[in-house]
């Protein structure tokens, strides 16, 4: 009998038989032993795993302590800076944290809870097995801007700067893929692609038909992804930078958005459908290296009033710069757990009106217990709001807040 006629004979036929059913049993009897089960704390909080790392459930809670003077809120209108003395201690956030994975390692979900105002933030589930081509579907920040979509309690500052209300897109619901395209050196770059309901959080119907479409592409210059976040807690030994463009189209009632949903933004009446077509876009930077962090973003924005003869166009433009520096990597005597950032922001609500502007000025020291998850935070900003025909007004805020997640 020669090999080929072997290969075909009942003898082999039946002994590849034997073999895959006796491999099949294997998995089966694998199968049906019940993994154990590990309880432990980590990063992402209380955190129970099974040994196959097939199920995992992380629970995690978050306060923030806040005390501010005269009040908390940035300044939006001339009149917001007359207004009275209120020195204000509160508990500013208040998050459940849940996430994990089921039935695989890489599918994922996670959800967010607002306890201080009752509003379920993020529920969302990614699909995270390839790093190349990722799927997330539910409701989350969109990843437009760095600012936004880094948590709040992870920021290089206490707040955001005065150009998030007018730009965030904030939480949307829909479905985005996104991925990280490697090749080695400088040929590395992350990208996201959107379709959203483009009504806010909590909303999960369109009003008009015309989706909220997101694109945005980001080069990871030295090869490494710095995610969102801010602090340079690795203290790189090799720069690393991202510049990123990302893009939003969108028609809505709304002209602006935030953790409560769609908005309107100052000189808008309140909207119908389909309204305001919004165009808008955003450069970014971010930049670590030995204890110092970078990070600034460039917007522009195009309101176009579709119920009007003329399709009224308002255009918006701002920007910040920002930076945060451990100095204890240049000086000893510096204590490791300070850091000292500052940043200044300024505000275009219309670009006819040249004259008319606001700005911030902020300044702040974060004394980290445990990194962002346990820190506490002294901050003073500068206000300055330029009106051509008004002159300029000015307000002074101080704030103390401590943050612990647990």
């Amino acid at each position: 009998m020669t090999d080929h006629t072997f290969f075909r004979s009942p003898a082999f036929l039946v002994i590849c038989l034997f073999f895959a059913l006796h491999a099949s049993a294997q998995q089966a009897e694998k199968d049906t032993i019940p993994p154990s089960w590990k309880i432990g704390y980590g990063d992402r909080g209380f955190e129970l795993k099974s040994s196959d790392d097939r199920y995992s459930l992380q629970i995690q809670g978050r306060v923030q302590f806040r005390f501010a003077t005269p009040d908390d809120q940035d300044p939006v209108t001339f009149d917001d800076y007359n207004g009275g003395n209120n020195n204000l201690f509160e508990v500013n956030r208040a998050r459940l944290k849940v996430g994990g994975n089921a039935y695989q390692p890489w599918l994922k979900y996670y959800w967010e809870y607002e306890l201080q105002r009752s509003n379920l933030l993020d529920f969302r589930v990614m699909v995270e097995k390839w790093d190349w081509f990722k799927l997330k579907v539910g409701q989350w920040k969109v990843e437009y801007s760095r600012e936004r979509r880094i948590s709040s309690g992870e920021q290089g500052l206490m707040d955001r700067s005065i150009i998030n209300r007018p730009f965030t897109v904030d939480r949307q619901q829909g479905v985005e893929l996104y991925g990280r395209l490697k090749n080695g050196g400088t040929l590395d770059f992350s990208y996201w692609a959107g379709v959203f309901t483009g009504t806010g959080r909590g909303s999960d119907s369109n009003d008009d038909g015309h989706l909220m479409y997101f694109g945005r592409i980001q080069w990871n210059v030295f090869g490494e992804d710095l995610g969102f976040k801010s602090s340079d807690f690795e203290f790189h030994r090799k720069p690393q930078a991202i510049i990123a463009l990302a893009g939003i189209t969108n028609r809505s009632p709304y002209t602006r958005f935030s953790q409560s949903g769609g908005g309107y933004l100052n000189g808008f009446e309140d909207g119908v459908a389909s309204q305001y077509r919004v165009n808008q876009y955003n450069l970014e930077t971010a930049f670590v290296y030995n204890g110092f962090s970078w990070q600034s973003e460039w917007h522009h924005k195009d309101i176009i009033d579709r119920l009007t003869e003329t399709n009224d166009l308002t255009t918006m433009e701002g920007f910040y710069l920002q930076a945060g520096y451990l100095a204890n990597s240049t000086f000893e005597w510096w204590p490791r757990q300070l850091e000292i950032a500052g940043r200044y922001a300024r505000f275009t609500p219309d670009t006819d009106l040249k004259n008319d502007f606001q700005e911030e000025a902020t300044l702040a020291f974060n004394w980290f217990f445990k990194e962002h998850k346990n820190k506490l935070t002294l901050e003073i900003s500068h206000f300055d709001y330029e009106l051509a025909n008004n002159g300029i007004d000015d307000k002074v805020r101080f704030r103390v807040q401590w943050d612990i997640s647990f």
